[in-house]
């Protein structure tokens, strides 16, 4: 039976979503589970007896979050979940194992997060750039961190999840890796987790952090004539999207940051990992 250490993050403040995470893992079937809950700036409390609490006396970020449960469970492939998800069926880490064991090259699997009410699919969930039918599998060159299951030697080849980012892209730094790797990221249309497709509104800070990481990103990752076009594709694109006033000026703000602040050690993947992201609709100037 294939043992699958989990890790669910959490600050605390959504008790109803995290007991029903929590429950939907218990309920699975066909998998060794070890689960720690992950508590983000709080000691976890309350938990169901086969779980085990993990607190952090600060909000260190989601990505260092999650890593600081990974030394506490045990398992070959990890399950990372974010509180606000929970999974739709009681085999699904079951078919994911399977999935994995069937293919050695895929290193990471993304679930496909669905509305519980609406049965919709966010596009913004489903990170590839011709989304179509949002039940398809695919290949992904980026990825929704919601619910995510990776195998433990892939994640700690590519260096955990990229703590510097705090909040947002670390799921695409943490594809790139693991393509650059040697391995495939898979978007699994069949594996179904529950997540609202309610988007929440977006404060001008928001912009400031997506703009920072942005650059960040291709700084870190990205040989320097694709950094260039990268960002010159990105700086257009926030031209075009975010709106005018308090919104612009913060995601400006976040490009100057990026690019004047230290961002960690640069580590720029190969022209073949280059190649299989375009190869899997994605090339790394988009």
């Amino acid at each position: 039976m294939t043992g699958i250490g989990c890790v669910v993050l959490t600050m605390g403040n959504r008790p109803e979503l995290l007991e029903r995470a929590l429950r939907s893992i218990l309920s699975q079937r066909g998998v060794s589970l070890d689960v720690v809950v992950v508590g983000n700036g709080w000691q976890p409390s309350g938990l169901p007896p086969d779980v085990r609490g993990v607190g952090l006396p600060q909000n260190v970020g989601i990505p260092a979050g999650r890593n600081a449960g990974v030394p506490h469970v045990s398992g070959e492939l990890l399950f990372f979940l974010d509180d606000d998800a929970a999974l739709a069926d009681d085999d699904v880490l079951a078919r994911a194992a399977e999935l994995l064991d069937a293919n050695p090259d895929i290193g990471v699997v993304q679930l496909r997060p669905v509305d519980p009410v609406t049965g919709e699919t966010p596009r913004s969930f489903v990170p590839r750039l011709r989304v179509g039918d949002a039940g398809r599998d695919s290949d992904l060159a980026a990825l929704w961190e919601g619910a995510v299951v990776a195998r433990r030697d892939v994640l700690a080849a590519a260096g955990g999840w990229p703590e510097v980012y705090f909040y947002q892209h670390e799921g695409v730094e943490l594809a790139w890796r693991v393509i650059d790797g040697g391995h495939r990221v898979r978007y699994a249309g069949a594996l179904v987790c529950w997540h609202d497709a309610k988007q929440p509104g977006r404060d001008p800070a928001y912009f400031r952090m997506q703009g920072r990481n942005r650059v960040w990103l291709a700084r870190r990752n990205l040989p320097a004539p694709v950094a260039a076009v990268y960002l010159a594709v990105w700086f257009v694109l926030t031209l075009a999207r975010v709106p005018q006033g308090a919104a612009r000026r913060e995601a400006l703000r976040g490009w100057r940051d990026g690019l004047r602040q230290p961002c960690g050690e640069r580590r720029p993947i190969g022209w073949r990992a280059a190649w299989r992201m375009t190869r899997a609709g994605r090339p790394p100037v988009i």
